[in-house]
């Protein structure tokens, strides 16, 4: 063999390992850490996101395409909107879960009470919609602060309950009184549902650290009056109230979009329409792809579709608690529950409120319904989630990272 075609040879096969040298040097620069290091909780959760994602954009074509025509001329008017969204929370997911875990507790408090004002900016110069004043318009943006808001409530909740007793009395009453005005003014807005699930995420995160039983009951006594109050004194709530106990009372009035949502999860039966062939997103179903999509969904899947759903937002819910096992402090430990109980518990109150288990409420379905605010709210809280499973292996975070990252360098 010749000289030349030995250096042809040579030259191809570096042409082709400078590529992949550069690939895995590209990986290795933007990951918080070497994939082969990664624990399989995180692994997983990442996964399970890209198919959630993919999956909730397919099923919003699906609700809005017919819609988006009717009103927009352009039936991929919604998801062109959505994937927009999608690529900032991807982005910021990866932002999030790049970043230590004690840098975001640390921005917990002060991202807290910059929500607390923009909710109370919502109360005076909002737009109002249906009664609720819960947006702030910047441009062309619509920005819904009690939903950017959550999960510095996951992170303020962990740093004032990890360390609860040696926490002085000053400090407790200082956020505890931050958690309440932050609920009073969602409350305000009118917006219920969100009230109430923050006012659930901040507890059962309190039950979490093993706070006292007593503080808890009278906490939920408080949350019960507190929630009763607004429905007594808000007439669109009472009604929806109303209407959720008997909606077959007014068919054509306030118990329509309930009726309507139950046709849908009835007509899918056991495997569902079909992909594509619902019939009550025809504009039958109100707010079909944002409060309402999940009986699109069930429409179209049916029976076994909807038991799949539920079975993902479990596996979803073990994952959180396995990561929240493995954590080597009580504050990520707290962190990775509240991401959990958000993900699923907003998940499940959605799905409760198409089929007619909770009054209508104003709550999103993660990663599927239409709206910037929510894509970004729920990435952030995966992208913590991960952040602590990465955590729990010792490798980064705390002290140890700048020595890891060195170790790494020089491998």
């Amino acid at each position: 063999m010749s000289r030349r075609s030995r250096s042809s040879r040579s030259g191809s096969v570096r042409t082709r390992q400078i590529p992949e040298q550069d690939s895995r040097a590209f990986w290795e620069r933007h990951l918080p850490l070497d994939w082969s290091s990664w624990p399989a909780e995180a692994r997983l959760l990442l996964t399970l996101t890209a198919i959630w994602s993919l999956a909730g954009l397919l099923v919003l074509a699906s609700a809005s395409w017919w819609v988006a025509v009717r009103e927009q001329g352009e039936g991929a008017y919604y998801v062109k909107r959505q994937l927009v969204w999608m690529a900032a929370s991807w982005s910021l997911m990866a932002f999030t879960a790049s970043t230590n875990l004690r840098r975001w507790l640390k921005l917990a408090g002060p991202a807290l009470w910059i929500g607390c004002l923009l909710i109370a900016a919502t109360l005076v110069m909002g737009t109002t919609v249906n009664g609720a004043s819960r947006w702030l318009v910047v441009g062309p943006v619509q920005i819904q602060p009690s939903e950017l808001v959550k999960p510095f409530v996951v992170l303020q909740a962990a740093n004032l309950f990890a360390h609860w007793k040696r926490t002085g009395l000053d400090q407790k009453l200082l956020w505890l009184s931050s958690f309440a005005v932050l609920v009073l003014l969602i409350l305000k807005q009118p917006n219920l549902s969100t009230a109430a699930l923050s006012g659930l995420l901040i507890w059962l995160m309190a039950f979490s650290a093993g706070l006292p039983l007593f503080l808890l009951f009278g906490t939920a006594i408080g949350g019960g009056f507190l929630g009763t109050a607004s429905i007594l004194i808000n007439e669109y709530q009472r009604l929806r109230v109303i209407s959720f106990l008997n909606p077959w009372q007014d068919p054509q009035g306030d118990g329509y979009q309930l009726i309507q949502s139950l046709l849908a999860i009835g007509s899918g039966g056991l495997f569902g329409q079909g992909f594509g062939l619902s019939t009550q997103k025809m504009q039958y179903l109100p707010i079909q792809s944002t409060d309402f999509i999940f009986a699109v969904y069930a429409e179209e899947f049916g029976l076994v579709g909807s038991l799949l759903l539920l079975l993902f937002l479990m596996l979803i819910g073990y994952l959180g608690l396995r990561v929240a096992m493995r954590c080597r402090s009580n504050q990520a430990r707290l962190v990775a529950i509240g991401c959990s109980t958000l993900l699923v518990g907003q998940s499940i109150m959605n799905v409760a409120v198409a089929s007619g288990a909770m009054p209508t409420t104003g709550l999103p379905l993660p990663l599927m319904s239409y709206g910037g605010n929510s894509l970004l709210s729920s990435f952030v809280i995966v992208g913590l989630l991960i952040r602590c499973s990465l955590e729990s292996t010792g490798l980064i975070g705390g002290r140890g990272q700048r020595a890891t990252s060195r170790s790494l360098q020089r491998h």
